[in-house]
């Protein structure tokens, strides 16, 4: 969307996801986070072999969404179930993938986009204390947001928001096998994890590219004129190891300063789950790296996901304890 219906609805999400109307939203999730965490990583304490993607970053920003949402507890295995085949239809490959696959990918969007306006009526009468239920009874400055719009919000925060952090925790993991030294410092420095995340960002992000810009009018760029009207990819990842800006920009170096990356985009697009992602994967590498007996690669490169958008493996199998 652009301006001023962009911000308009922004601004409203905003009131209840964040500063200054909403400043304790992610300090107050840490607890869960950190609970959500430590029960996944439970759950594979005794296996030798792990794959993080499916073991671990997958389900867990899912379970942090529906929290953020107001999704009762009971109906989480649902979004989970829905929210998986939505994401295992997305690089659907009509040439080698069964047509079950995006039948079934077609079905959950459907099932999801009903289970929350379901949600979102039941909010108006019995108000709770998700954010679906704040966005559906809030008549702030703005006014009160549609319906539609509440869903289309919360289907971006389960949508988009859990396939980036399942990238970021997955490739935060894959760099830290691949620099054993750094991994050991976040061991023995768990403070550390502030500005590793930031470098992970600015070195492997899980976005690198947008491909859905436009010119709105002509716009000179290192002398090139770039006619109005013309599509406009914009290459994320590229920019943030430019080395005009980054000295030495194909090393990872959580030390780094002055990491001003485009991980979260910029502008008035700024990713606004930012934070919370931040968090996320923060407790995640953390407890990861503190809880795992040994970690090692299985196969590297481990197989990605065939999209040139979103980058991260689509497993990351390792092993742990003796070998």
């Amino acid at each position: 969307m652009d301006p001023p219906e962009h911000d308009r609805l922004r601004r409203m999400v905003m009131r209840h996801f964040g500063p200054p109307h909403t400043p304790g939203l992610v300090i107050g999730m840490e607890s869960h986070l950190t609970a959500v965490v430590a029960g996944l990583i439970d759950d594979v304490a005794g296996k030798k072999r792990i794959d993080v993607v499916d073991d671990f970053a997958f389900p867990f920003p899912v379970t942090v969404t529906c929290r953020v949402l107001g999704v009762p507890r009971e109906s989480e295995p649902d979004v989970h179930r829905w929210v998986s085949d939505l994401m295992n239809s997305v690089d659907y490959n009509p040439e080698t993938d069964p047509k079950k696959k995006l039948d079934k990918g077609v079905q959950a969007r459907k099932d999801l986009r009903e289970f929350l306006g379901d949600l979102v009526e039941q909010s108006h009468r019995r108000p709770g204390g998700g954010l679906l239920s704040r966005l559906a009874n809030d008549d702030g400055p703005d006014g009160r947001m549609a319906d539609a719009q509440i869903v289309a919000t919360a289907r971006l925060l389960l949508i988009a928001g859990h396939e980036t952090i399942v990238n970021l925790i997955t490739n935060g993991m894959l760099t830290l096998l691949r620099h054993p030294p750094v991994l050991q410092r976040l061991r023995d420095e768990p403070d550390l994890v502030v500005p590793l995340v930031e470098e992970l960002l600015r070195y492997e992000p899980p976005v690198h590219i947008i491909p859905w810009r436009v010119a709105y009018s002509d716009v000179t760029v290192a002398d090139t004129v770039i006619p109005q009207g013309s599509r406009i990819m914009l290459m994320l990842a590229s920019g943030s190891r430019d080395p005009k800006r980054f000295h030495d920009p194909d090393r990872f170096d959580p030390d780094r300063h002055d990491n001003q990356h485009l991980g979260f985009g910029s502008g008035i697009h700024l990713c606004f789950g930012g934070p919370l992602a931040r968090r996320e994967t923060q407790i995640a590498l953390t407890e990861l790296v503190r809880r795992l007996d040994r970690p090692r690669l299985v196969a590297d490169p481990p197989p990605y996901r065939p999209s040139a958008v979103l980058r991260g493996p689509i497993h990351l199998d390792i092993e742990q304890g003796d070998g």
